[in-house]
This record gives C-alpha cells, sequence and structure tokens, in this order.
C-alpha cells in the first residue's frame, strides 16, 4: 500500500496536470481574444519603445516620455500624407488595373502555348517580338509537357478558393468590415489598459506563478519583452529597407508603379516568406506589361531584397535578443495559419518566438536544468514544485 506522502504528491500531480488540460481548453475556446490580446501587447511594445528611448537618453519622466512616443506616430503619418500619399494613391488606382491586365495576359499567354507546336517537330512559327529568358523558359516547359490550361485555371481557382476559406472559415475575427473595426477599437482600449497601468498587470501575472518561482517568472517575462523588441524593431526597419530598396530597384527596370509596388512589398515584409512570394507576383504581371524583358530580373531583385533583409539586415538589427530560424519561422506560419487563420499568419513570428523563449527558459533550463549546454540541477523547478506542494 502506497504511503501518504507518495499518495499526497501523486494526487498533487494528477491535479495539476488536469487544470493544466482544463487551461489549456480554455485557451483554444478563447484563442481569437488571446490573439487580439497579443496584438494589444505588440501594439504597446511599438509605442513604448520611443518612450524608453527618451527615458534613457533624455532622462525624461515615464510621462512625458509617454506623451512624445505617441504624438511622433500621428506627425509621422501626417507628414507621409502631405509628402508620399497623394503620389501612392494614383500609383494604387492604377497598379489594380495593371494587375487584372497583367492576369489577362498571363492567361492568354497560358492558352496560347497549346496551341504552338512542340518545339524541333518541323513547324515554324515566329517568336515573340519581345523575349525574356524565364518566359522562354517557361514557353519551353509548356510545349514540351503540352500543359492543359484548363487544368491550371482549375488549380489556380482552388488555391485562391483555399486562401478564402482561411479567413472566413478558420477565423472569423477578421470576417467582415464590422468586425474587423470592433477587433481594432478592442486592441486600442486594451493597449491603452496596458500604457497607463503596466505595473500591476505585471504583478497580477506573476501572482499566478508559485510564490518560489515569481523571480524567475519575472526574469522570463523580461526576455519574452526584450525579444518582442527585437523582433518588431527588426521588422520595422526591415519593412522600410524592403520599401525604399523595391521602390529603387522597381524604377530603374522601368515601371510606373513602383512607388505603389514598393510600398506593398514593405507592407507584405511584415509576414516572411508568403509576404516576399505575393510582391513578387504582383511585380511580376504588372512588369508583364510595361516591360516584358524584364520579368526575369524584377523577380531576381524582389527575392535578391528578401534574401538581404532575412540573412543580413535583420541579424544585424536584433543581435543576440531573437534567433529564430528560417525553417522554424515557416513550420510557425503553417501551424498558425491552420489554427488560427489569417491573424495567425501575420502573428506567427512573434508567437513562434514566444514559444521557444518559453521552451528555452522553461523546460530546457527549469525543468531539464541544462543552462547554457551543461546540465545542472533542477533547482528552480524543484524549488517552485516544492513550495506549491
Amino acid at each position: 500500500m502506497l504511503n501518504r506522502p507518495l499518495a499526497n504528491r501523486t494526487a498533487s500531480r494528477v491535479f495539476a496536470t488536469l487544470l493544466v488540460v482544463i487551461v489549456l481548453v480554455a485557451f483554444w475556446q478563447v484563442r481569437n481574444v488571446l490573439l487580439l490580446l497579443l496584438s494589444s501587447i505588440i501594439l504597446v511594445v511599438l509605442v513604448t519603445t520611443p518612450m524608453r528611448f527618451l527615458q534613457q537618453r533624455a532622462r525624461l519622466p515615464r510621462t512625458p516620455a509617454l506623451l512624445i512616443s505617441l504624438l511622433i506616430f500621428p506627425l509621422f503619418f501626417l507628414v507621409l500624407t502631405l509628402t508620399v500619399l497623394p503620389l501612392l494613391a494614383t500609383q494604387l488606382a492604377t497598379l489594380s488595373v495593371r494587375v487584372n491586365e497583367g492576369v489577362l495576359l498571363l492567361q492568354q499567354y497560358w492558352e496560347s502555348l497549346n496551341a504552338t507546336p512542340a518545339p524541333f517537330s518541323g513547324y515554324s512559327f515566329a517568336p515573340p517580338p519581345v523575349r525574356d529568358p524565364v518566359l522562354d523558359l517557361v514557353s519551353l516547359l509548356g510545349t514540351s509537357f503540352q500543359v492543359d490550361s484548363q487544368l491550371i485555371t482549375q488549380v489556380a481557382n482552388q488555391i485562391f478558393n483555399a486562401f478564402g476559406q482561411v479567413g472566413v472559415q478558420v477565423i472569423p475575427v477578421v470576417g467582415g468590415v464590422a468586425s474587423a473595426l470592433l477587433n481594432t477599437l478592442i486592441v486600442i482600449f486594451m493597449s491603452v489598459y496596458l500604457l497607463t497601468d503596466p505595473e500591476s498587470h505585471e504583478s497580477g501575472l506573476l501572482r499566478l506563478f508559485p510564490p518560489g518561482y515569481r523571480e524567475r517568472g519575472h526574469e522570463i517575462l523580461a526576455r519574452l519583452d526584450q525579444v518582442l523588441r527585437g523582433w518588431l524593431e527588426s521588422t520595422v526597419l526591415a519593412m522600410v529597407f524592403v520599401w525604399l530598396s523595391t521602390w529603387i530597384g522597381l524604377t530603374l527596370l522601368g515601371l510606373e508603379e513602383a512607388l505603389a509596388l514598393g510600398v506593398i512589398a514593405g507592407l507584405l515584409a511584415f509576414v516572411p516568406t508568403f509576404g516576399t512570394l505575393i510582391a513578387a507576383v504582383l511585380a511580376a504581371v504588372v512588369g508583364l506589361l510595361q516591360t516584358p524583358q524584364n520579368v526575369g530580373l524584377i523577380i531576381v531583385i524582389t527575392y535578391a531584397i528578401s534574401l538581404v533583409q532575412s540573412q543580413l539586415i535583420s541579424p544585424l538589427l536584433v543581435a543576440d535578443r531573437i534567433k529564430v530560424p528560417p525553417i522554424v519561422v515557416l513550420l510557425g506560419q503553417i501551424v498558425a495559419t491552420v489554427f488560427f487563420g489569417f491573424l495567425g499568419i501575420l502573428l506567427a513570428v512573434p508567437l513562434t518566438a514566444i514559444l521557444m523563449v518559453l521552451v528555452q527558459e522553461v523546460y530546457v533550463k527549469d525543468i531539464l536544468g541544462d543552462i547554457d549546454g551543461t546540465a545542472q540541477p533542477l533547482e528552480p523547478a524543484a524549488e517552485a514544485m516544492a513550495t506549491a506542494d
């Protein structure tokens, strides 16, 4: 028969396991609200970044530094409105027309592939007036394998339908304009509450930890804050870099809507991998109408800018504050899209970074006792469990 202390520990562990399962189920039921909370936390981090700079460098108190930080963003958008936005609005209006025309041209091009005789079959036909190596390779592959234009259309329709179902079926948070405005207001109000009294929210969260683990919990929260700030700073600067580089590169290639395409590429840089793919496709479609001889260069420049941003600019900006391997980011985007939909893919990188920090700090260091690759006694976790018992 089991002795009483062992039976008590077993019962405590079973109860703790059931409690964890119940908490996870509850989190899953309110996952959309938690994503909105994460969005508000990211907004707070964005606002408080210049505030901390003013506090550290200019030695300003928190309240004046916060007010100056809040004024920076409307002044920034006001300057953009008076300078860049008029030209950007004009280019965006024509860009939608260009994209539609480019899609129709691509469809006609694919349909013409089936009507073109196979190469080296004895037939002669006039080459297109403007040739591009990438388009020639696509034409050769299409004529060699007899690509069916109807099959391509069906596959494309299925892909677009899949993307449409992600935003409507998986997560209804962004299902309509009214709900999107309501969610924006919720994020703003939660951000205001977090900005006005951050200490009470942090102390309230730490009270959920066992007493012996609260100091360690404070360290983990500080690490999470550091990671989020590093990710946000690198992302904002990377978006600016992608915007300016794409604008300059596409302007040199002769695209009339280079500014609009640069802005779209900069905004889509917020979503790694998939954002670059969408930006490259849009630029290639527009380039097919205006400078078809440079379509290959447009794709190469778009991906080269993304490669420089992800492999050189971002690592230099964040240094040792955040290290997320590209394959982990890609897997995180796929998983976040499946479980959380459109908002999940937008927040996939911070979600992945937060999960990595929790695994490193709680599981690897505290539970496994592996600090800096060296096994250590499980003192923090053991003390916390002993205190909880």
